[in-house]
């Protein structure tokens, strides 16, 4: 992804939605929302895109307020994922990105506001999304016509002004490094488990699964808890 740190210090952000498509899947106005408010918090910040050394360290953290296809440019653009520790995700469903430096913990918060950006959208981009992605229905035709629609508005919002979103400084309480768990293997299943997910059961370490303890799961209405089984 070095590729990327050339493409935002030349201003080429529709190749870096190309990337972002082949990371996510599709290209859709969320997913370029989560590009341009990236862009707009690395320049507020003064900071690039997070390389070798800032991803093990965890320096540059990028909170995201909501798990959609936002999150999925916020992740390309900045390089903060959720497998280097460095993406943070509260579940309070607004469109925002904090984007904020551990040395200091000043950061930048970026939202951008759904129902003001529907008048970038085309015409009849509304009215397709609601029955082909929301209601589960729509013809093969509709389908095509709404990526179509979709891909038209993603780049209408990457070059959305400043001034279509919400800006403000911020300071963030410290948040702690990710720690590193020895593994122990459940006396049930076999598998190797992080030692802070197990519990004991009859003198032995067991995984909360085997254990039949409640974990938890980000799943598309948020977090929520999950009733563990025993095998």
């Amino acid at each position: 992804m070095l590729m990327i740190n050339q493409l935002i210090k030349e201003g080429k952000v529709e190749e870096i939605l190309e990337y972002a498509r082949q990371f996510h899947g599709h290209v859709c106005p969320y997913l370029a929302l989560g590009i341009r408010a990236s862009l707009i918090a690395m320049e507020e910040l003064g900071v690039g895109r997070v390389d070798h050394s800032e991803s093990v360290d965890e320096s540059i953290l990028a909170i995201v307020e909501i798990n959609s296809c936002f999150t999925d440019g916020v992740q390309v653009t900045t390089g903060c994922t959720l497998g280097n520790n460095s993406l943070i995700y509260w579940d309070l469903g607004k469109t925002a990105l904090t984007l904020v430096k551990r040395s200091t913990w000043e950061g930048v918060r970026v939202y951008a506001d759904a129902e003001k950006l529907r008048k970038h959208y085309p015409s009849d981009a509304v009215e397709l999304f609601t029955k082909v992605v929301r209601e589960r229905k729509g013809t093969p035709e509709e389908r095509k016509r709404l990526w179509e629609l979709w891909e038209e508005a993603a780049r209408t919002m990457l070059k959305l002004p400043k001034d279509e979103f919400k800006i403000e400084k911020v300071r963030v309480s410290p948040v702690e490094q990710a720690p590193i768990f020895e593994s122990v293997r459940c006396a049930k299943c076999n598998e190797l488990v992080m030692s802070t997910r197990t519990v004991s059961f009859d003198g032995e370490q067991v995984c909360l699964r085997c254990a039949g303890e409640r974990y938890y799961a980000v799943i598309g209405r948020g977090i929520v808890e999950v009733n563990g089984f025993r095998r």
